[in-house]
């Protein structure tokens, strides 16, 4: 009498052995293509986005936003006067990377802002369409206020390539100094330092940014943001480049590995 021959147990521990093994080899080489991917898109968007800026100045006679400051909050921030150009974009302002609530606590670079919770007012309740969560920020530098520092329109800025202005945010805005340096632990908020908000390890030691002539979108290592021209007197040569003679011992151990600039 033929009877069927069933897989024995120690069969059965030998299969699931090997794909614990193989599963131990591909998950890196997917978690690799799963950042990849959220890297690709990250850019895609910040092209949009260079798109909606350039629409927004042609606009506003090449003048950027003000910007919310002195207690004039929503009206003047980007969220708001960019809500025509982006609000059926739907999760455009979402860096894949960085989808966190701010509340749920964790690295920097994986937390999205939420406008609501932060204080602004009811966005959402004024206009049900707007996304009010984001991951990427406005160089707060660039906004049309008076000071010495403020590049305010476009047409004032002669190397606009080297000038951030939308770029992976931990915040909706930053305006960093070149005198300060790095967040001391990684990802974390310690002390009142806007480079916690940018310096931010989202992309394996970038961040993406697009420039100020709305058409350059490129990853930008973390060393390199003291390299940028982030507001008119800003020092492209200060304490934290090369060129001003930094130290590799002085950058905290969690950067200590990334390309100097």
């Amino acid at each position: 009498m033929h009877r069927d021959r069933g897989f024995t147990l120690i069969e059965l521990l030998v299969v699931i052995a090997i794909i614990a093994v193989l599963m131990a080899i591909l998950m890196p080489a997917l978690q690799r293509v799963k950042k990849q991917a959220q890297a690709v898109t990250c850019m895609s968007n910040l092209r949009q986005w260079g798109l909606i800026w350039y629409l927004y100045t042609e606009d506003s006679d090449g003048k950027f936003n003000i910007g919310a400051y002195g207690g004039s909050a929503a009206a003047n921030d980007w969220p708001v006067t960019l809500l025509p150009y982006y609000k059926n974009k739907g999760r455009l302002s979402m860096c894949p990377s960085a989808t966190l609530p701010l509340a749920a606590g964790g690295l920097f670079e994986y937390r999205a802002w939420n406008w609501d919770q932060q204080g602004w007012g009811n966005i959402r309740g004024k206009d049900p369409e707007i996304r009010d969560r984001g991951s990427y920020g406005q160089n707060e530098w660039i906004c049309n206020r008076s000071g010495g520092n403020y590049w305010r329109q476009k047409n004032k800025i002669k190397n606009p390539t080297n000038v951030p202005l939308f770029f992976d945010c931990a915040y909706l805005d930053a305006f960093p100094s070149h005198m300060a340096g790095p967040p001391s632990v990684k990802g974390i908020d310690l002390a009142n330092n806007e480079w916690n908000l940018v310096c931010i390890d989202r992309h394996s030691g970038y961040i993406n940014c697009v420039f100020a002539d709305f058409n350059t979108v490129r990853k930008v290592g973390l060393k390199e943001l003291w390299t940028l021209k982030w507001h008119q007197n800003f020092d492209i040569t200060g304490p934290w480049t090369k060129a001003g003679s930094v130290d590799p011992s002085d950058w905290p151990d969690w950067m200590r590995s990334y390309k100097e600039y």
